[in-house]
């Protein structure tokens, strides 16, 4: 699915844009994709491609992660009803206390079930086998000790777009990560592509293929576009309550006083709303998410946050051609939301620029005519870097009080980006 802001279509080979979900396309995630084994236990090898890296995060502190399984028995899995509990799979970065290197190894990008899903189906612009997603690392040692030495961390939760992995946006992740955060990653399982769990089960995506077929045969897709919306905010809300009982001594230096979530395409969306129906979380970015329940935006089926806006902190940061004046539902939300806000365009960017691929796609020897296509003319590098600065300026003045300026207007460092207000 793709929930971008504008809503732009592609051919059917290039994944139909839906609602700007993910740049995957829930269309193509039922033709395209095969479904993996539902409890395979040893994935076979991802594939012989590159050895890809993601760029360093820059800020000052090393990075521990690890991850780990969240039951929240107050509820019936809404995409399995048999099943009488939600699963899920959160992964969980912070900054770490400095450890030699061969204390803890670097970890893994994805798990190998999840990363086999993700490769075939060659996602985004990225052909099959051409990346080793299995064998890539992040710069997070796995399982290192908690950096206990200065008190209370913000926490920032993360989502990716729909049908995308929790991995896909860990570029963004690690630099927050790096700057002092403690940052949380959520996989929604039975719409993620896969989601392998502590005993080696992988479950795909099969339930919401299953949907979509059934809402295109019955001219359906804004009912289950909210459905979608309404289960990732329902698992947001439930990952806030658990903030605080976080393992390996994270409880100890989380500060549930100040949550701040973003995310891409629908990760945008469900961090927009999740503000909307939890006033626990103070401060939002949506990364080219719309704000509405339609295949193509056209300013009809509003989500409550679009018709009432909000009354925390907000940043909207769309791609090319895409901000408050062009997207009904931003205009709605801009026009209903009292408290500070701001509208940024990264210019020449497309709907996956605002994730990992703006660093993968480069490496998988692809041509400059594909990496336009899917990232856009905007140099990938600075790309990242301007992400990054803007999604940790923003937290830094709302969850911190340390206020860079950078939000000001525009700015020399970063002529990519665009003001809309």
């Amino acid at each position: 699915m793709n929930f971008s802001a504008t809503g732009a279509t592609q051919s059917a080979s290039t994944r139909r844009s839906m609602m700007g979900l993910a740049a995957v396309g829930l269309a193509a995630a039922v033709v395209v994709a095969p479904a993996p084994a539902q409890a395979r236990t040893t994935p076979a090898a991802t594939s012989s491609g590159v050895d890809a890296q993601l760029p360093a995060p820059t800020g000052p502190h090393p990075i521990g992660t690890f991850s780990t399984r969240l039951v929240d028995r107050s509820r019936h899995d809404p995409w399995v009803t048999s099943q009488r509990y939600r699963e899920l799979m959160v992964s969980v970065w912070y900054p770490a206390a400095r450890t030699s290197d061969g204390d803890h190894r670097l970890a893994p990008y994805m798990a190998p079930g999840a990363a086999e899903r993700w490769d075939a189906m060659a996602p985004h612009g990225i052909p099959k086998g051409a990346i080793d997603f299995a064998a890539m690392r992040t710069h997070a040692r796995e399982g290192a000790p908690v950096d206990m030495s200065d008190g209370r961390r913000p926490v920032v939760i993360y989502a990716s777009g729909a049908n995308d992995p929790r991995t896909w946006g860990t570029s963004a992740v690690e630099e927050l990560a790096s700057r002092g955060y403690v940052v949380l990653t959520i996989d929604h399982t039975y719409e993620a592509p896969a989601v392998q769990f502590p005993d080696g089960s992988v479950k795909d995506d099969a339930p919401l293929r299953k949907a979509l077929k059934e809402a295109q045969q019955n001219n359906a897709m804004p009912a289950l576009l909210k459905k979608v919306l309404d289960i990732r905010v329902a698992d947001s809300k439930f990952v806030v309550d658990r903030i605080d009982a976080l393992p390996h001594g994270l409880s100890k230096v989380v500060d549930t006083r100040r949550v701040g979530m973003f995310g891409q395409s629908a990760g945008g969306i469900a961090a927009a709303e999740t503000m909307y129906e939890d006033r626990r979380v103070k401060a939002g970015i949506d990364l080219d998410g719309t704000l509405e329940y339609n295949p193509e935006p056209n300013g009809t089926n509003l989500m409550p946050v679009a018709r009432h806006g909000l009354d925390r902190p907000f940043l909207l940061m769309g791609r090319q051609g895409s901000d408050r004046t062009t997207e009904p539902s931003w205009r709605e939300f801009w026009s209903h939301t009292n408290a500070w806000k701001r509208n940024l365009t990264l210019r020449g960017s497309q709907h996956q620029t605002y994730t990992d691929l703006a660093s993968l796609l480069p490496q998988a020897g692809v041509s400059q005519k594909v990496i336009e296509k899917n990232i856009g003319r905007v140099a990938p590098a600075r790309a990242v870097a301007a992400q990054r600065a803007y999604v940790s300026s923003f937290f830094d003045r709302w969850l911190r009080g340390d206020d860079d300026h950078l939000l000001d207007g525009p700015s020399g460092r970063y002529p990519e980006v665009e003001f809309a207000g």
